[in-house]
């Protein structure tokens, strides 16, 4: 019988080999038995094309007083978000008790102060969903922790002891924080692997039974409108003493995995892996081109558009944009300039010097902001991200509000026009600026771009189409809805990078439909480009301002043009 059931399973057989040699035919026959528990049929997946666009966000991001706020996150959508945005990506909503969400409790529970699960599904009717999978790690008040300190011998191996009279020394830190924690259980005290804090305790995926867990758990968020998963820090999720424990072997092999699973049971599902890392060891997570992630963050676009805005040089962006491929015509990235964390800058190290990290750091101070840094293992730090939110990290003391503006929108004018999905932090759709009386409260950087906004001081302001908040959400939701008409702005359709002018960013998307030329000036003159026209564009139209290509002689300081060729 195992060798039967083995057999069915037979395309992940070789990853399960390799995670557990001793008990491979157990490991299969236990997710043969959990896909015939809960495979049914399934309506033909919908592709990814211009349409898909992300707004991210926490469940309670936008409140108000007295209302769950799951259902003023989805009126809010109703309102200001769905002309823009096709989904939504809700950070973290389940049980928690640190790290504002990551140190998970009850990953089939919703958080109760945002709402529950029925609200999660209204939300879906109205917009598909990505889901946190925060699977590295569980909370230490979680009801899996609190059976392993109590050794009930169910969930004995959950969690990864550890011995601190061995040398760690190789293991990547992101935080500067211990690695190993030790904790009292029936028996007496055990030294475990905490990676992220001793709140989150990382899980221990040696162990069977826990694959099949986050298996359950990824099929639970797939049902419930997860179109997107997102596998957080998921290049940590396997340990092996004297390595880095990152992007291990065994780590693609689980990865792998999770994805045919899903496939099986939920077609159409995308997984995307989030791995703040240098470009390289980031765009691994692809796999194959159909084993792994579907997506991946792109996570140099951050720094590197920052980069090109503050020196109005767009030579570096260009130079690592010509060098994106994807290993598959079923892969793209995941495009975004913010996040809940803030703007890494290790992704950035190869492309940017030293230097050039450096000026993005002393801005960051500049502006409000903090830096985080990282333990390399051997007494040093460096940079690990900047803590700002990026209307204040793209803005300049010495400019007027409306040209800070201006500068905010030619960043998402990249942002969109690139090959990829794009995706926006709520703090950024909105022109947030920066919290730092939020974090300098908590004692936690990163919550400089995570305020709580009121919503009925937020649609007034949205509503003013004077004020400052209504004047960037509007010009992004233009753009969202200029590409979301254009199939050349596909995540899959052709690419190129030209170098005309170090003030500009030239990127030529092509396909059937012909060729789409994204200009954006990236300085603070305007540039005479009808020798750019006349050599390269030839008759075309702008899709933002409806001018033709005979009409525009010259670009504007930070001003985005979308030029489609209509001689073809």
């Amino acid at each position: 019988m195992a060798v039967q059931t083995s057999s069915s399973v037979q395309p992940i057989l070789p990853q399960l080999k390799m995670l557990y040699p001793n008990q491979w035919e157990q490991v299969a026959d236990m997710i043969q038995s959990y896909l015939n528990d809960n495979k049914e049929p399934q309506p033909e997946p919908r592709p990814l094309n211009q349409q898909d666009i992300m707004l991210i966000t926490y469940a309670d991001s936008v409140q108000s007083h007295g209302e769950m706020p799951l259902t003023t996150l989805r009126t809010f959508y109703r309102q200001f978000g769905q002309s823009a945005f096709s989904s939504v990506h809700i950070l973290p909503f389940f049980p928690w008790t640190s790290d504002d969400g990551f140190a998970v409790v009850n990953y089939h529970a919703v958080d109760p102060a945002v709402g529950d699960w029925d609200l999660v599904d209204a939300l879906a009717e109205e917009t598909e969903l990505m889901l946190d999978a925060v699977i590295n790690h569980m909370s230490s008040s979680s009801f899996w922790f609190q059976k392993y300190l109590a050794e009930d011998p169910e969930y004995k191996n959950y969690f990864i002891e550890a011995d601190p009279a061995l040398d760690y020394s190789a293991v990547t830190r992101p935080r500067n924080l211990p690695l190993l924690t030790p904790f009292m259980t029936e028996s007496g005290e055990k030294h475990l692997w905490t990676t992220f804090s001793d709140d989150q305790i990382d899980l221990n995926m040696a162990e069977p039974k826990v694959l099949l867990a986050v298996i359950d758990v990824l099929y639970r968020y797939a049902m419930e409108g997860g179109r997107f998963i997102r596998l957080d820090a998921v290049g940590f999720v396997w340990k092996k003493l004297g390595t880095t424990c990152m992007h291990l072997p065994e780590t693609h092999a689980v990865i792998q995995i999770l994805r045919w699973v899903l496939d099986q049971l939920k077609p159409g599902t995308y997984i995307i892996t989030e791995t703040n890392v240098p470009h390289e060891q980031n765009i691994s997570y692809f796999g194959n081109g159909y084993n792994e992630a579907s997506l991946v963050y792109q996570f140099p676009l951050p720094p590197l558009v920052l980069h090109t805005l503050l020196t109005g040089n767009s030579h570096k962006l260009t130079e690592w944009a010509k060098s994106l491929t994807t290993p598959s015509n079923e892969t793209t990235f995941l495009n975004f300039l913010a996040s809940h964390d803030g703007i890494g800058v290790r992704p950035a190290t190869g492309i940017l010097s030293d230097q050039e990290i450096k000026q993005l750091m002393d801005h960051t101070h500049a502006q409000g902001g903090y830096v985080s840094f990282k333990d390399n293992g051997d007494g040093t730090e460096s940079p690990y991200e900047l803590n700002i939110s990026y209307f204040d990290a793209i803005s300049r003391a010495d400019l007027p509000a409306s040209v800070n503006r201006q500068r905010m929108v030619a960043a998402h004018g990249i942002l969109y026009a690139l090959q990829g999905m794009p995706a926006v932090y709520i703090h950024s759709f909105l022109g947030s600026h920066g919290d730092r009386e939020g974090a300098e409260k908590s004692g936690i950087k990163r919550r400089i771009n995570r305020r709580k906004l009121d919503f009925e001081t937020l649609d007034t302001e949205l509503l003013d189409t004077t004020h400052e908040r209504s004047l960037v959400s509007s010009a992004l939701t233009q753009l969202s809805q200029v590409r979301s008409d254009e199939p050349l702005l596909s995540p899959f359709s052709g690419q190129r990078l030209h170098h005309w002018n170090n003030q500009l960013v030239v990127i030529e998307r092509f396909g059937e439909s012909g060729h789409l030329w994204c200009i954006i000036n990236v300085g603070e003159s305007s540039l005479d480009i009808r020798s750019l026209v006349t050599s390269q564009v030839g008759t075309a139209m702008d899709l933002l301002s409806k001018r033709t290509s005979n009409d525009i002689q010259s670009i504007q300081p930070y001003e985005i043009l979308w030029l489609k060729s209509v001689n073809e």
